[in-house]
């Protein structure tokens, strides 16, 4: 059997906003952009250079998932994006005012800081150590 996870379902308010963010302060590329009814949109965004799982962005339907835009875990870390050179996307990412939650530090398992993307999920920037 053979079996992997295509997409990670995110709750947004507004999908054009979720896009902007997305692609120009994380530098994704959108994947793709389909109408499927007055209201819903297929969007689906993933970092550049990879295709492996990607970010489907949803956007909330009605009030209870409206609640949990910005807190999809309960204030947990929720994406871990990893990246070849941290330093370099770090920098780009204070360029482009991304709130970074705790500052860079060395970790037995590589460099990470953590950010909040544009309603407040928090997510790993890292780099890993080679073993």
């Amino acid at each position: 059997m053979k079996q992997r996870i295509a997409h990670l379902s995110l709750v947004v308010k507004d999908y054009d906003e979720a896009i902007n963010f997305y692609t120009g302060k994380l530098n994704f590329d959108l994947l793709e952009d389909t109408r499927l009814s007055e209201q819903k949109r297929w969007v689906i965004v993933s970092p550049k250079g990879t295709n492996g799982c990607s970010l489907l962005l949803a956007k909330a339907a009605d009030e209870e998932q409206s609640r949990s835009i910005g807190n999809q875990t309960g204030g947990r870390v929720f994406l871990f994006l990893y990246t070849d050179d941290f330093w370099r996307d770090y920098k780009n990412m204070i360029a482009e005012d991304i709130k970074f939650v705790r500052p860079p530090k060395e970790e037995s398992y590589g460099t990470v800081a953590v950010f909040e993307d544009l309603y407040g999920n928090l997510w790993d920037l890292i780099e890993p150590r080679e073993v």
